[in-house]
């Protein structure tokens, strides 16, 4: 039987309320709203690189976002010594060229079991809590903007390309 990403759970979040919770709910809305917009669809599907002009694919995105979660989160603001989820030799963009359909169940795995460690890794942990990186500060509520940001922008990618796949919209 061919495996298909199932629809995931609705998330709702507070829409008035102070910066932590809105910007921890806004950003699990986006965390979901890419694998809605990825439901339904196979294997095969997701590996399709279906814009001959982009290299971009939805699989490719889901790794690229369990990447970035991890970096961000898990190694930046939590300092955990955890392993880079892709081996950098390939080149930094491994997480978008390097996935084929074979991947495609296990890297939404991935990415769900990233996205509960990064949440785990800075829950204790104050929306002043601050780290430095390339000679700059950066607190962890800039990182949630950050977050939201990365999605947001990488939703609009997989939302041109579902609709490239099989016309599908409003995801």
């Amino acid at each position: 039987m061919t495996w298909t990403l199932p629809f995931p759970p609705e998330v709702t979040g507070p829409l008035a309320a102070a910066d932590e919770p809105t910007l921890r709910g806004y950003l699990a809305w986006q965390r979901v709203t890419l694998l809605n917009i990825c439901a339904g669809l196979t294997a095969e599907q997701l590996a399709t690189r279906p814009l001959a002009s982009s290299n971009l694919s939805l699989l490719g995105l889901l790794r690229h976002m369990a990447k970035v979660e991890r970096v961000w989160f898990r190694q930046r603001v939590a300092r955990q010594p955890v392993e880079p989820l892709f081996d950098p030799a390939p080149g930094k963009d491994f997480d978008f060229d390097g996935g084929t359909a074979a991947d495609a169940e296990a890297a939404v795995a991935t990415l769900e079991l990233e996205w509960r460690e990064c949440d785990a890794a800075v829950a204790d942990l104050s929306f002043d809590e601050t780290f430095d990186l390339r000679g700059e500060t950066y607190a962890l509520r800039m990182v949630y903007v950050h977050m939201v940001g990365e999605y947001a922008r990488h939703n609009g990618h997989a939302d041109l390309l579902r609709e490239a796949i099989d016309g599908v919209t409003g995801r």
